[in-house]
């Protein structure tokens, strides 16, 4: 991966945590390129090349990360189009709602190699979980090689099945917001039972990162987990059967449907742009 020269299309934040994340990882300066609107500001946080011109900062690219908004995929895609370099890059695409037949239409609908990902926004903090999903183009050392990148700034799993992308954004796509609301509600909560704000906040700060330290470093599943600080007849029990008592998991059934359903929309309404 330090050898090859990988262009960013767009530099939001998830383009910025991955720039970052590749240069914590040691991937020279110089192999770093990113076209955006507002390239200066860009060039004044990393010492990459910048650019104004997506055409110009996809020269001699190995690699073109297609980090733009969906609603105007189509029309960056088609302009890529027109000046591709020779070398056939990889390209990754981190929209959501973008269908690899879609973009390869949209990039000339030849042998493109394309890898869709669905990251979440803990990569801005190095800490994401993205899963990837490759075209039948994407060679082996591609595939690593796309690996590679998102691996800088947390977790990667593959799927087989593109379909399960749309399943991929609504748990941990949109996941974080779930944990937000939950630290949230459980925050208010402690509020109302006579917590300081700023008591009630920290307090649930670090039980939700605790909790997470805790199954990441388990081989135990989460119910398990559970059921082991679950005392029986303790206060834990009594707030674990209100919650159950609420059917907590079909509320979450649901709206980890209803997530997935817009997903499936948001990919069709994309898919028929011109």
């Amino acid at each position: 991966m330090k050898e090859s020269i990988i262009s960013f299309i767009g530099g939001g934040n998830m383009a910025t945590s991955l720039i970052g994340g590749l240069l914590q990882t040691g991937v020279p300066a110089k192999n770093l390129r990113v076209s955006d609107i507002n390239p200066h500001s860009l060039a004044s946080r990393f010492p990459i090349q910048c650019f104004s011109d997506n055409l110009e900062a996809i020269q001699d690219a190995d690699v073109i990360v297609l980090a733009v908004k969906p609603q105007i995929m189509a029309e960056v895609a088609k302009t890529i189009a027109t000046a591709l370099p020779e070398r056939n890059p990889l390209f990754i695409s981190i929209a959501a709602g973008i269908r690899v037949a879609d973009l390869n239409r949209w990039l000339g609908d030849g042998a493109i190699p394309i890898v869709r990902v669905m990251p979440n926004t803990p990569a801005l903090v190095q800490s994401g979980a993205s899963a990837l999903y490759a075209s039948e183009h994407v060679r082996k050392e591609q595939h690593e090689l796309a690996e590679s990148i998102l691996r800088a700034v947390g977790l990667t799993v593959w799927l087989t099945d593109e379909n399960l992308i749309d399943v991929v954004t609504a748990l941990s796509g949109s996941g974080p917001a779930y944990f937000f609301l939950l630290m949230e509600v459980l925050e208010k909560a402690g509020i109302q039972l006579g917590l300081p704000q700023e008591t009630a906040r920290l307090l649930t700060l670090q039980t939700a990162f605790g909790a997470a330290k805790m199954a990441l470093e388990s081989n135990e599943d989460a119910a398990l987990l559970r059921e082991r600080v679950t005392s029986k007849g303790g206060t834990t029990e009594q707030a674990i059967k209100s919650l159950q008592a609420g059917n907590i998991q079909a509320m979450f059934d649901r709206a980890l449907q209803a997530a997935q359903k817009r997903a499936t929309q948001m990919a069709n309404e994309y898919g028929e742009q011109a």
